[in-house]
């Protein structure tokens, strides 16, 4: 594929955006390893938390209504964060992970930088949602002592063509320096705008680390793309995903725990873990209870999600539970049920205080 070029109106932005990058990078590059799992200490002592994936695309299918801009605003703008945040405070859930938004290239919250890049001249022309859905979640989380997570691809919205061109992301075992230099400015205004709300960031698709985040050309990579997270809260614990690996790994002394993607437990390694950590980072596992990642009917039995999530906790370890949400961001009840089991399990429902 032939490399494009930045839009001449879009040139002068970039200059100043990869000098930026880079120097906050420098800032970061000596001390971000070193505290490695450190930033995810947190993640122990919360045990178990849980994660949804509210996407216009995949609520376009379960809804029958075609996604849309209005309506993806109408939609964020009806997710009920309190109930949400009641549900979870009741379960025992100590941390949430939320998607951001995946490849549609519909996003929850605003973001100046990624309207910008790919051309949007008017806030009815974006995939943005008008309301910050991450800054309200994270307040009503707050009131109940529960962390947030949030969770984004690290490529382009693959779905949608014009935002593909716009970054000029190329999917595959490719450099992708120029989309890496503009994804890193567009995760890092997420990261001004929620500061310390957000505790945590999981990065999905990071499928060809050594092409893209290894390469010794003094370009962007690994320490850059963390140095973006983190330049809102620098305590923020990251996570890489490779997919699904059944062992237990990090990828990056630039991470703090282990992203943990699992579809089948019964096949989850947990050697070389010790005291909760695997080459310096967090051990995490994150695994599904409906049918498929965020939709479908519960898969397991209450006590075989019990078990498995005492065997990850038996390890110091933290669980995550992709759990799906109906229309208006709630959970159905009998996820509910499956949940608090878990809570119960763990010694998290009903506790006191706040993980720090």
């Amino acid at each position: 594929m032939t490399r494009m070029k930045n839009s001449p109106s879009l040139s002068p932005f970039f200059s100043f955006f990869t000098k930026l990058a880079l120097a906050i990078a420098m800032v970061f590059l000596a001390v971000s390893p070193s505290r490695a799992g450190e930033r995810a200490a947190w993640m122990q002592e919360a045990r178990f938390g849980v994660m949804s994936h509210y996407l216009a695309d995949w609520r376009a299918r379960t809804d029958g209504e075609p996604a849309s801009i209005a309506h993806w605003n109408e939609l964020i703008d009806n997710f009920n964060v309190e109930k949400l945040a009641g549900q979870l405070a009741s379960v025992g859930a100590k941390y949430y992970l939320l998607t951001i938004g995946q490849n549609s290239g519909y996003y929850l919250a605003p973001n100046a930088t990624y309207d910008k890049l790919t051309g949007v001249t008017s806030p009815e022309q974006s995939k943005c949602s008008r309301r910050d859905l991450i800054s309200d979640l994270q307040a009503a989380l707050a009131k109940r002592g529960i962390k947030l997570m949030v969770y984004l691809p690290s490529g382009a919205p693959v779905g949608d063509r014009a935002a593909v061109k716009a970054l000029e992301f190329q999917n595959g075992p490719y450099r992708n320096r120029e989309f890496q230099l503009k994804w890193e400015a567009v995760i890092r205004d997420w990261s001004l705008r929620w500061g310390d709300k957000v505790s945590g960031w999981w990065f999905d698709g990071c499928y060809w680390p050594n092409t893209m985040y290894r390469a010794d050309d003094g370009g962007p990579g690994f320490a850059t793309f963390a140095a973006a997270a983190r330049a809102g809260n620098p305590n923020a614990a990251l996570g890489f995903n490779p997919g699904v690996v059944p062992r237990t790994i990090s990828m990056t002394p630039h991470e703090d725990y282990i992203a943990g993607e699992l579809d089948k437990p019964e096949r989850w390694s947990p050697m070389r873990i010790a005291g909760g950590r695997l080459d310096g980072a967090q051990v995490h596992v994150l695994c599904y209870l409906g049918e498929r990642w965020g939709t479908g009917k519960p898969r397991f039995t209450g006590e075989q999600v019990v078990e498995f999530s005492r065997k990850v906790a038996e390890q110091k370890g933290a669980i995550t539970w992709d759990t799906p949400l109906q229309k208006d961001g709630t959970f159905a009840p009998e996820f509910v049920e499956q949940l608090k089991l878990v809570g119960e399990a763990l010694g998290t429902a009903g506790a006191a205080g706040t993980v720090k």
